[in-house]
C-alpha cells in the first residue's frame, strides 16, 4: 500500500509538525510537479506537513496496486487533481483460474466517484478488473476530455462497451486491449470511431478473435497522423498489413496479423518495400503462423528493432537464426520453445546487449512433447548476453550446475523467474534438489528484486533467500519446501518483501503467523492449497486487525483455508466480498 494512500489524519500525525519546509508553497508545488515516480513522491510525502500538502495538490497520476487497499472516497479525499489512475484488482493467481468467478474488483465504484469528484480524467489503465459494458459508457459519457483507455487482463465486458469508447470518446488518444476474458461479438466496433476522429495514437486490439472491418481501421490508419503504435488481430493478413503499414510509415510499435498468405511475387515486394520504409520500428509482434517463406520481408527493418515478442509465432531454430542476424540491437526478446536449444545459441550469438528474454510453453500441457528447451540453451543465452537482468524460462528439465554457470555469466539479474513445469523435478543429471541452484541465484545477483522458483526444493532454498535476497520485492512459490520454517526465514530475512504468492506447499499456521510484524509493509500474501486452517487465519486477523483476511472457502465442512488473501488496507473489509469470500 502506498504511504501516502494513508488516511488523511494519519498521515499528517505521522509528520514532524516541527519541520518547516524551507521553500515557499508555490516554489516547492512546483519542483514536485516535475517528480514523477511514484515511489518518489510517496517519500516526499512523508518529509513533512507542508511536503505532504504540496504533494497532495500536485499529483495528477495515481497507482494503486491492490483496489482493496483503500477506498475511492478516501482517494478523492486525498488527492484533488487527479487525471491519470492506474488500478489493479484480483490477486496475480486469477492469471491461473484460481481465483473464482465474480470474486469482486468491479470498476463501477471507482468510476462512480471520479464522475463527481475527477470530471477532468483523462487516463484510466486496468489489470484484473471486473468491467461491464455498462461501466464502459458510463466512463465514456462521463469524462469529456478523457484520452486514454487500457485494458489488460479484465474481465466482464464486450465489444460492445468498446463501441462505447469508440463512438463518445472524441479525444482519445490510446485504446489498448490486452488479454482480456471479454466477449468477442463483433468487430464493427471499429466503425463507430467518428469520419472526422483523427487523434489516436496507440490501438492495440491484438487479442481480439473477431473479424473486424478492414475498410474502417484503414480509414482511421490513415487520418490518425499521429498513430505511433498499432497491434492488429490475426484476422489481417499481409497484403491488408501492407496498405496499412503504406498510410502509417511512423509507426513505432507494430503487431502485426496472420503471416500466412499466398503472395504474388509483386506483393512480396511491396510487403517488403512497406517493411523498409518504417524507419522508427523498435518493437515488432504479433506474426502469426509465420514461416520461413515470408519472414525475409521483416529484415529490412530488424536493425532498428529493441523488442521483439514471437510468443505467438511457432517458428523453429533456424527461422529464429536468420532472423536474429538482423537484429543486433536487441534489448528484449520473447519467443516460444519450438525455437529448442539451437535457436536460443543463436540468440547467445546474436543479441549481445539482450536484457531480458522470455521463453514461453507452445503446449504446457503435453507432457510427451517432442521439442522444447532445455538447461543448455539457458547457458548459451547467458554466454553471449552479459547484460541481461530480467528471465522468464520455462522448460522440462535444469540442473544446479547450470543455474550456477547462468548467474555468474549474468550477475546482474532483478528478475529471476525460472519454471520447471514438472512440479517437484529435481536435478536431472545428479537426482538432487534444486536448492544450490537458487542459491546461487540469491547470493551472485545482489540486484534481485523478482524471484519464481520451482523444481524439487527443500527449506535449504528459502534459508538461502532470506539470508542473501535482501532487496527481493516479489517472491512466487509452487510445490515447494518441507516445513514451516522455510516461509518463516523469507519473512524474517527478506526486508523488502512486498508479494509473496504460494501455491501447493507444506507451510501451515506456523508459517503464516511467523509474519505478524511483515504483513503490514507488504501489498499482500496469498496462500493456496497449504496446510494453514481457518483458526490460523482467524488468530492472525485477531492480531493484525489492520489487515483483511479473506478466506476463499472450496468446501464449508473442511477446517482448511483452501486458499487465503491478506492484504492491508486503510478501508476496512471490503464491501461487496460474494458469499465464498469469507472476511475473518
Amino acid at each position: 500500500m502506498n504511504p501516502s494512500l494513508k488516511k488523511p489524519r494519519e498521515s499528517v500525525d505521522l509528520l514532524n509538525e516541527s519541520t518547516a519546509s524551507p521553500f515557499p508553497d508555490e516554489v516547492l508545488e512546483k519542483v514536485l510537479s516535475l517528480v514523477q515516480s511514484h515511489k518518489d513522491r510517496n517519500s516526499a510525502s512523508l518529509v513533512c506537513k507542508d511536503w505532504y500538502n504540496a504533494e497532495r495538490w500536485t499529483r495528477t497520476k495515481l497507482f494503486i496496486g491492490n483496489c482493496y487497499s483503500v477506498s475511492p472516497d478516501i482517494v478523492a479525499r486525498r488527492f484533488p487533481k487527479i487525471k491519470s489512475v492506474t488500478l489493479k484488482g484480483k490477486p496475480r493467481f486469477s492469471d491461473f483460474n484460481l481465483v473464482p468467478e465474480n470474486w469482486g474488483a468491479d470498476i463501477q465504484a471507482w468510476l462512480d466517484v471520479f464522475a463527481k469528484v475527477y470530471p477532468f480524467l483523462e487516463e484510466l489503465r486496468l489489470k484484473r478488473m471486473t468491467v461491464s459494458d455498462e461501466s464502459l459508457e458510463f466512463l465514456a459519457k462521463s469524462f469529456h476530455g478523457f484520452k486514454a483507455l487500457s485494458l489488460l487482463s479484465c474481465d466482464g465486458f464486450s465489444t460492445d462497451g468498446i463501441k462505447s469508447i469508440a463512438t463518445y470518446c472524441k479525444r482519445l488518444t490510446e485504446l489498448d486491449i490486452q488479454e482480456n476474458g471479454m466477449d468477442d461479438i463483433a468487430g464493427s466496433w471499429l466503425s463507430c470511431f467518428p469520419d472526422d476522429f483523427a487523434s489516436l495514437e496507440v490501438l492495440n486490439f491484438a487479442s481480439l478473435n473477431s473479424e473486424i472491418s478492414f475498410d474502417a481501421l484503414e480509414r482511421l490508419v490513415s487520418r490518425c497522423k499521429s498513430l505511433r503504435v498499432l497491434k492488429v488481430n490475426k484476422n489481417i493478413n499481409l497484403d491488408q498489413l501492407q496498405r496499412l503499414l503504406v498510410r502509417a510509415p511512423q509507426l513505432m510499435e507494430l503487431g502485426t496479423g496472420s503471416f500466412h498468405q499466398e503472395l504474388t511475387s509483386r506483393q512480396y515486394a511491396q510487403v517488403e518495400s512497406a517493411f523498409s520504409n518504417c524507419k522508427h520500428l523498435h518493437t515488432l509482434s504479433g506474426l502469426w503462423e509465420a514461416t520461413s517463406l515470408y519472414l525475409p520481408v521483416l529484415y529490412a527493418a530488424c536493425s532498428s528493432l529493441t523488442f521483439l515478442n514471437l510468443s505467438y509465432a511457432t517458428i523453429g531454430s533456424g527461422e529464429l537464426s536468420k532472423l536474429l542476424a538482423h537484429c543486433q540491437n536487441l534489448r528484449r526478446l520473447w519467443v516460444l520453445d519450438t525455437v529448442e536449444d539451437k535457436g536460443l545459441e543463436a540468440v547467445g550469438t546474436s543479441c549481445p546487449l539482450l536484457e531480458e528474454l522470455r521463453v514461453f510453453p507452445a503446449d504446457p500441457f503435453d507432457q510427451d512433447i517432442a521439442h522444447g528447451v532445455t538447461e543448455s540453451g539457458f547457458v548459451a543465452v547467458s554466454a553471449g548476453c552479459p547484460k541481461l537482468q530480467y528471465v522468464l524460462y520455462f522448460c522440462r528439465q535444469m540442473t544446479n550446475a547450470a543455474v550456477a554457470t547462468i548467474v555468474r555469466n549474468c550477475p546482474d539479474f532483478t528478475h529471476f523467474r525460472l519454471c520447471i513445469m514438472n512440479p517437484g523435478q529435481p536435478d536431472y543429471l545428479t537426482n538432487e534438489p534444486m536448492d544450490e541452484a537458487f542459491g546461487a541465484v540469491v547470493k551472485t545477483c545482489t540486484k534481485l528484486q523478482r524471484l519464481s522458483v520451482s523444481g524439487l526444493l527443500t527449506d535449504q532454498t528459502f534459508e538461502y533467500i532470506g539470508k542473501y535476497a535482501k532487496n527481493l520485492e516479489t517472491l512466487s512459490v509452487a510445490f515447494a519446501g518441507s516445513s514451516d520454517w522455510g516461509m518463516q526465514c523469507v519473512l524474517d530475512g527478506c526486508s523488502k518483501l512486498r508479494k509473496l504468492e504460494i501455491r501447493d506447499c507444506p507451510f501451515g499456521n506456523a508459517a503464516l503467523l511467523s509474519g505478524l510484524d511483515k504483513y503490514e509493509s507488504m501489498r499482500c500474501l496469498w496462500m493456496s492449497a497449504c496446510n494453514v486452517t481457518m483458526n490460523g487465519c482467524r488468530l492472525l486477523a485477531k492480531e493484525m486487525p489492520r489487515l483483511n483476511v479473506e478466506v476463499i472457502k472450496d468446501e464449508d465442512s473442511d477446517d482448511y483455508a483452501d486458499k487465503v488473501y491478506v492484504y492491508r488496507s486503510v478501508a476496512g473489509p471490503r464491501r461487496d466480498a460474494p458469499p465464498f469470500v469469507k472476511t475473518l
